[in-house]
Parts: structure tokens; C-alpha cells; sequence
């Protein structure tokens, strides 16, 4: 195969051929991962996740197939899951790597493969290199043939996971709750974008008491086909516009929303006798704020609690952090590197001092439970949350006002630029150019003052294209091309 295997495994388009995700590109990179895990352990085993995509399930199954050729035992769950839970399910199983088939948010016509190291978290860039390396070596011979998945299921070298593999998950996120009775009557509208969120978000909503859930039935089953989102972000505002119209006509609180392997969690929240979305950096900071407060209140505030961001993420949470005496981690661009972060404090010992975690794009994590972004946890603390400031006669929108009050209001944009082919990368280096210039540069108007540059690492963080800059009226910028895509991201941030 021609496509390229890095920490987020694969992601590119369905079709015929070496450049895209077919039953062949499966098989290839599944070699590879089985030669890899066959390495890290003398018993290897994988276990295996997909989503509501269409062919993931066929995908996943045939990789578990090619795993239990190569004499890796497969779990794989016998329906759809959210990503999260095979996060989960690799620290539970104590398996030797997971692999969950999800192009997250992407058009439809995408799938993707991405896996996972024993910890729970995305595999590092030497595993990711360890690994291409296997691919490009494969005899592709060996991935035909053989058994048929059933007949490896009924040998027990490829293994169904049980409910109580889900259902130690969710006791796991309940576990989290700061508070045992909600009291406001919340209204909550949900849509799970056609994805997997659908019964591990109700069946947590309704454990924790939230007795008017409202599900937007035109998203609710699962399909690859996205009929209503062509583009199931729950950050973009047509894939919220459905369930929108559901809490215009509910008079709901919140409308909250996963993307299809329910990693993300967007939130639009009742402002008066509107409806606005929240960013991902204000869903955030208001989960930070209330995690902290709630365990301080309740005496279970660890004594040197730790939270973790990305550098793109808003430096309001430094501000809050500091309030209670919490030390930040900040971390490059990717949920990996919070993984990475929580996996450090565990070989310590110190998994416990871990708080909360989020990057802006609207990923969180809620406890140490997983090494990757839970949509699932995320949506049951921001109703308890939403619940308790309803129960106080306010809204989530004026816990924000208080925040701002308080801490100063950090405002945050996000700017994207596309290019054609290798013009992004030529406008990464102009800009350097520019900041190392005798008469240096400015950025949106202003002198550029102080800037970092991480390709080389700076402050102990790995080597990685981006650009961070501090401007002389006060605002920052991170500038860094798309991994993924021939565009740059502009993160800017200002106290206002």
C-alpha cells in the first residue's frame, strides 16, 4: 500500500487500490501491527474497536482475522463502540495493542485505522516508524487464506468482548460524578451524529438522573451515510442544525452532540431565548473550573493535582489552575500527548494526581480511566454541571460570565488557510524567516515580542512543526500546518 502509517495509524478515502481503505490496505497494516506486537510480547493479543461507518465493521473483523492468522489473539467488540472504550478495553483485556476502525469526524467517504500501545493511548512515533517498517516488509501472501473469522471465533483465538467489559467502563466514568442526586430537571437534547454514542451516552444520562433526554431521532441510528451531516462534526453548525430545531421545539437546556466514534463532545447551551454553541475551549474551562471547586469542596482534591492541555489550548486554564494549586502540563497538538502525559504519572505512582485534561477541538477526559478523549464522560459531567448552576437559577452561559469575571476573558479564534500541494510548508518557513530577521515581524498588527519555535523540541515537548508566538498588545499565536491536509491553523488567544 502507498498510504503512509504514522501515530494516528491510517485515514484516507474508501475505494479500490493502494492509496485508499479497502480489505487489502486492512490486511497490509495488520501485518504490520502483528509483527510489532509479536515483538512487545511473547503472548501477543490485540483488541479491536469500530464505528458506525460504513465497511469499519467489515474492516475490523478482517483485521482481527489476520491477527489471530498471525497468532495474536483478537478481542473485538461484537458491535459498534465508541473509541474510548477500546482505549478501555486494552488496559482492561491487558492486551498488547488495540485497534479501533473510525475516521472520526471526517466526510463519509473516509475510514481510518488507528492503534493503540499496551498503555491505552495512540502508539509513539518510534512504534508508529516500528510499525511502517513491518508493513513495507510484509509478505502480503500471508494475510490470505487461512481460517474465516467465524471458525477463529469458535478455536477462541478471536474472542467477542462481553457487556462487562462496557459496563466496567461506564462504572468507571460514574465513579467520576461529584454529585449523587441531580435536582433541576434538566432538559437535554442528543444526537450522536448517526455514530456510536448513542446507547453508552443515554444509558449514563439516565443512570446519573437526567429524566428529560430527548434523542434527535433522524440522527440516532447508526449510518455510514451521514444523510442529514455530510460533514458529522459536532463542532460545525450543519451537523447541530437538526438538533437545534429539536430543542426549539422542546425548550431543552443543552443540546449536546458526539461525532461518530463519540470521542468529541460539542455543546450548545439555551442563552436567553436563543440557542448558542460553546467552543471547545470555553466547554473546557467551564469542566475545569467545576472539577476542581466540586473536589475541593468535597475534600477529594488530590495534594498535587495535575491537569494537562495543548499548547493551542486557552492559557485561561493556567489562571484557574493556579487558583486552587494545580500544576499544568501543557502538551503539543494531539489527545496522544495527554495520554502520554497520564501514562508518566501512573509509572510513578502518581496516576492519581491527575484532574482533567482537554485540546480545543473538543476533545476531554475526565479521569485516568482511558488514555484518550471520552465523549461519553465528557457529556455526563457537563449535565451534572449544567444541573447543579440550573438548580442555582443559572445557566451554563452565565457560570461562564462568573468565570470571566473572575479569571479575565481569554478570547480565542481559530483561523485555517489552504494551500495548494507544498505551499503550506514554503509559508512555515517564510515565517520563520520573518521572526529571525534583524528587524523582526509583526502579527496582526502588533510586534512580535517573544516567540518559540518547537522544531528542534523546546521545554522537554518533542520536535514538531509549529510556531508560538507573544505579541507586544498582549495576544498569542500558535501557527502550525494540518498533519493531515495542505493548510495552516492560526490559533490566536487575547485578554480582552
Amino acid at each position: 500500500m502507498n498510504l503512509k502509517f504514522g501515530t494516528g495509524g491510517l485515514r484516507a478515502t474508501m475505494g479500490p487500490g493502494p492509496d485508499h481503505m479497502n480489505l487489502e490496505t486492512i490486511q497490509e497494516a495488520t501485518l504490520g501491527v502483528a509483527a510489532y506486537a509479536k515483538e512487545q510480547s511473547d503472548h501477543p493479543s490485540a483488541a479491536l474497536a469500530y464505528d458506525s461507518r460504513n465497511h469499519s465493521e467489515e474492516f475490523a473483523r478482517e483485521a482481527a482475522r489476520v491477527l489471530a492468522m498471525q497468532g495474536c489473539k483478537a478481542y473485538i467488540y461484537p458491535k459498534l463502540m465508541p473509541t474510548p472504550t477500546l482505549s478501555f478495553a486494552v488496559r482492561h483485556l491487558k492486551t498488547t495493542v488495540g485497534i479501533v476502525v473510525t475516521a472520526s469526524h471526517n466526510p463519509r467517504e473516509y475510514n481510518g485505522y488507528k492503534v493503540y500501545g499496551s498503555d491505552g493511548c495512540q502508539v509513539t512515533n518510534e512504534a508508529a516508524d516500528r510499525i511502517q517498517q513491518h508493513i513495507w516488509a510484509a509478505d502480503k501472501s500471508q494475510a490470505r487464506g487461512g481460517k474465516t473469522f467465524e471458525e477463529y471465533v469458535e478455536d477462541g483465538q478471536i474472542v467477542l468482548i462481553d457487556e462487562k467489559t462496557l459496563k466496567a467502563f461506564l462504572a468507571a466514568i460514574i465513579r467520576k460524578r461529584t454529585k449523587k442526586k441531580l435536582t433541576s430537571g434538566l432538559k437535554v437534547v442528543y444526537t450522536p451524529l448517526y455514530g456510536a454514542g448513542l446507547i453508552p451516552v443515554t444509558s449514563i444520562l439516565k443512570y446519573i438522573g437526567i429524566k428529560d433526554l430527548q434523542i434527535v431521532t433522524e440522527q440516532a441510528k447508526p449510518n455510514g451515510d451521514f444523510p442529514t451531516c455530510p460533514y458529522p462534526n459536532p463542532e460545525s453548525p450543519d451537523a447541530l442544525k437538526i438538533g437545534l430545531e429539536w430543542c426549539e421545539k422542546t425548550g431543552a437546556d443543552l443540546l449536546i452532540a458526539t461525532d461518530p466514534d463519540s470521542d468529541r463532545l460539542g455543546v450548545v447551551a439555551k442563552k436567553g431565548d436563543k440557542y448558542e454553541r460553546l467552543n471547545g475551549n470555553e466547554v473546557g474551562i467551564l469542566l475545569l473550573e467545576y472539577i476542581l471547586r466540586c473536589r475541593k469542596a468535597a475534600g477529594t482534591l488530590p495534594e498535587h493535582p495535575v491537569t494537562v492541555r495543548t499548547i493551542v489550548s486557552t492559557s485561561m486554564v493556567d489562571r484557574i489552575a493556579e487558583a486552587y494549586g494545580v500544576e499544568v502540563i501543557q502538551t503539543l497538538t494531539g489527545f496522544k500527548w495527554i495520554g502520554e502525559q497520564i501514562g508518566k504519572l501512573e509509572q510513578a505512582g502518581e496516576e492519581d494526581r491527575y484532574v482533567f485534561g482537554f485540546e480545543e477541538s473538543c476533545g476531554y477526559l475526565i479521569g485516568s480511566y482511558v488514555r484518550d478523549k471520552d465523549a461519553v464522560g465528557a457529556a455526563m459531567m457537563f449535565c451534572e454541571m449544567a444541573d447543579t448552576y440550573k438548580a442555582e437559577g443559572k445557566t451554563v452561559w452565565d457560570a461562564l460570565d462568573d468565570l470571566y469575571a473572575k479569571y479575565g476573558h481569554y478570547e480565542t479564534t481559530l483561523k485555517t488557510y489552504e494551500f495548494n500541494g507544498a505551499e503550506a510548508d514554503k509559508r512555515m518557513a517564510q515565517i520563520r524567516e520573518g521572526l529571525n530577521s534583524p528587524e523582526g515581524m509583526k502579527f496582526g498588527g502588533s510586534k512580535v515580542v517573544r516567540y518559540k519555535d518547537y522544531k528542534d523540541g523546546v521545554d522537554g515537548l518533542p520536535a514538531s512543526n509549529v510556531l508560538q508566538m507573544w505579541m507586544e498588545d498582549g495576544s498569542e499565536a500558535v501557527i502550525r500546518p494540518s498533519g493531515t491536509e495542505p493548510k495552516i491553523k492560526v490559533y490566536t488567544e487575547k485578554l480582552v
